[in-house]
């Protein structure tokens, strides 16, 4: 009797393990299906994945209308700068999401061609939040830890994607997040951690090198004519002590350095844009800057408060209880920021030359020629200076203009798993 009881139990417990293993299997996949009307036309959904105790995640899955079959289309995860601006924000509303901030039809969205992803990264940023104040990232691989963390979950959510080939967009201080993401998620799935094709990794106007495009200000300003020979000699002064510091591996004060060098810049140059520096602005004649720091960092300020509005209003709704009630839209994008202090200003130029050297995936960098935040000059320069077996020629590949309806829209240069394009007439949200 003993032993028949056991094997009962025996029997009873496999089936139990069997029934788990269904009803997880049906959870996932009642949660790919579960595609909803969300903000503009097409399918969507969103929801937090948490890569770690207390720290919560947003995302907002955007399937492709180009298709009824999505899973035949590419998924683009973008990543937003700053570091703190909200990528479902941001990049959803006033870049390249299905509507703008007016909720009209946007023609140009990549929603049109690909399925989307916009993600809230670092935790505490847009909709993403931290349950304590211990647990923002301080560095970039913490970043690129936890993204590794998020993409591990989002697959196993929405199964369907583990077949559809990936890319890394991203833009500003996003690029920096973005290749070692791109780095870790390669090793881990070489490891057999992560099942996804990730296809490529893209770099637009990115923090990668931030002490070439310091170094860079003032010689890109005297040139276009925006600033004379005295204005250069000031920007270039606190430059050359912002690079004394990095060079001393005082990150910290080269972060408070780099702030004072801008300042200077909009001082003597009555408040440029450091977005795009045709763009018309309110000078100040008594020659104090009135661009707030933040600002500089990426985000895009052109009708913050607005998109403040939208976010924690009409969208909120929309996205319904998915948001605990006491987390507000960017109301913790400040600490984020603020606790990437030390690590702003270093370089990840080595982990870009490891995509390059280590993987096979492609590689590109783009960069609007009217930038100043993270200037062309300064990119081309760290860009020439990598260390990489396809280095010389890639140097020595012929540069082609980028046409469209018969115009020069931007130039490239390609080699390899590598491309660069200069894009013309564009600035810092190229």
């Amino acid at each position: 009797m003993e032993q028949k009881r056991q094997n009962v139990d025996s029997v009873f417990q496999q089936l139990l393990f069997e029934v788990e293993a269904v009803t997880k299997q049906l959870d996932v996949r009642m949660k790919e299906m579960a595609r909803r009307q969300g903000v503009g036309p097409g399918e969507q959904d969103w929801g937090y994945i948490d890569v770690r105790d207390g720290a919560h995640m947003f995302y907002w899955l955007y399937y492709t209308t180009a298709t009824t079959d999505y899973a035949t289309r590419p998924l683009v995860i973008w990543l937003q700068g700053g570091p703190g601006a909200s990528g479902t924000g941001y990049g959803n509303f006033e870049e390249l999401g299905i509507v703008d901030t007016d909720l009209n039809v946007r023609n140009s969205s990549w929603v049109h061609k690909v399925n989307v992803l916009f993600i809230d990264n670092p935790v505490g940023t847009g909709f993403s939040y931290v349950d304590s104040n211990s647990l923002y990232t301080t560095t970039n691989a913490e970043i690129a830890a936890d993204l590794l963390t998020f993409i591990k979950a989002f697959v196993e959510q929405y199964p369907t994607f583990q077949t559809v080939p990936l890319y890394i967009f991203s833009e500003s201080y996003g690029g920096k997040m973005a290749s070692e993401f791109a780095l870790e998620l390669y090793k881990a799935i070489q490891a057999g951690e992560v099942t996804v094709p990730l296809r490529g990794v893209a770099m637009g106007d990115s923090w990668i090198s931030p002490i070439d495009s310091v170094l860079t200000w003032a010689p890109f300003l005297l040139q276009t004519g925006m600033i004379d020979s005295e204005d250069y000699a000031e920007i270039d002064r606190y430059a050359q002590l912002t690079n004394d510091a990095v060079n001393a591996g005082n990150y910290g004060l080269a972060t408070s350095l780099w702030s004072i060098t801008e300042n200077v810049i909009l001082s003597v140059t009555s408040n440029i844009d450091f977005y795009n520096i045709l763009y018309k602005v309110n000078g100040n004649s008594t020659g104090q800057p009135s661009t707030s720091d933040e600002n500089l960092r990426g985000l895009n300020r052109a009708s913050d408060e607005e998109l403040n509005e939208l976010m924690n209003g009409y969208v909120r709704n929309i996205l319904g209880d998915v948001i605990p009630s006491n987390v507000s839209w960017g109301s913790q994008s400040t600490y984020v920021s603020n606790a990437l202090n030390d690590d702003f200003m270093k370089p990840v130029t080595d982990v870009v030359e490891s995509l390059l050297n280590e993987t096979d995936i492609a590689v590109v960098v783009y960069t609007g020629n009217l930038d100043l935040i993270v200037d062309t000059p300064g990119t081309l320069k760290w860009v020439e200076n990598l260390k990489w077996a396809g280095a010389q020629s890639w140097e020595e590949s012929d540069r082609s203009p980028i046409m469209v309806n018969g115009t020069i829209e931007g130039y490239y240069k390609k080699y390899d798993n590598f491309a660069f394009y200069w894009i013309t007439r564009s600035g810092h949200m190229a």
